[in-house]
């Protein structure tokens, strides 16, 4: 094994010990420093895997859980699923990843709505978004590439939100929330579809439905 190839299991193995801490000690270096000692590391090995401290081990985090989603979606034949089925398997998939550390998802999010986050959370946001749109096969590059993953953003960080609160068995009521929410989404799809002809003459009527979708 390879010094690059040992970092990269390290980085996962204190990934896992520090979403140990995480639900006590938050999203900090106090977490970090725990998980480093948990494992008996070197001192400063979490500091030296990830430099950038708390930014590095979320973003770390959170593309750790979103290959475990693409993983799930390629071992899915996603041909014989409608593309509404396909996105609500992504979101589960995306969420059911995270699920074993609900705890650290829910201090997670709270961290990043602190003032100096907004920026590091679209970015993650827009990061899974796009894994997903990639992950059912959309290879569309037009104006939709970006109204597409407008919409989705909203679907996933309302379900996630949901999701933290829900105590239903097997979260059966957050998937009903999702396929609430993708059902409202292709209401307003279907709705810019009809209307493509007046929004060519009228402009600002595209602006405003595509105001209304990522406001939803």
């Amino acid at each position: 094994m390879t010094i690059a190839e040992d970092d990269a299991k390290t980085r996962s193995v204190l990934l896992t010990a520090a979403l140990d801490h995480i639900p006590f000690d938050g999203w900090s270096k106090l977490a970090m420093d725990r998980a480093n000692d948990a494992l008996k590391l070197p001192d400063g090995t979490v500091h030296r895997l990830f430099p950038r401290g708390v930014r590095e081990l979320l973003t770390y985090s959170s593309s750790q859980a979103d290959l475990q989603m693409l993983a799930g979606l390629a071992a899915t034949d996603l041909s014989t699923l409608k593309i509404r089925e396909r996105i609500a398997l992504a979101v589960k998939l995306r969420i059911q990843a995270d699920a074993p550390h609900r705890e650290a998802v829910a201090r997670a999010a709270t961290w990043l709505a602190l003032p100096g986050h907004h920026v590091m959370a679209g970015r993650l946001l827009y990061a899974t978004v796009d894994n997903m749109w990639h992950g059912i096969g959309d290879t569309s590059v037009d104006f939709n590439f970006y109204s597409k993953r407008a919409l989705l953003a909203g679907v996933v960080s309302s379900t996630v939100l949901f999701w933290l609160q829900d105590e239903s068995e097997e979260y059966v009521a957050t998937w009903a929330f999702l396929d609430r929410r993708i059902n409202d989404v292709m209401k307003i799809q279907k709705t810019k579809a009809r209307l493509g002809n007046i929004t060519g003459k009228l402009p600002f009527v595209g602006r405003l439905l595509n105001a209304v979708s990522m406001q939803r």
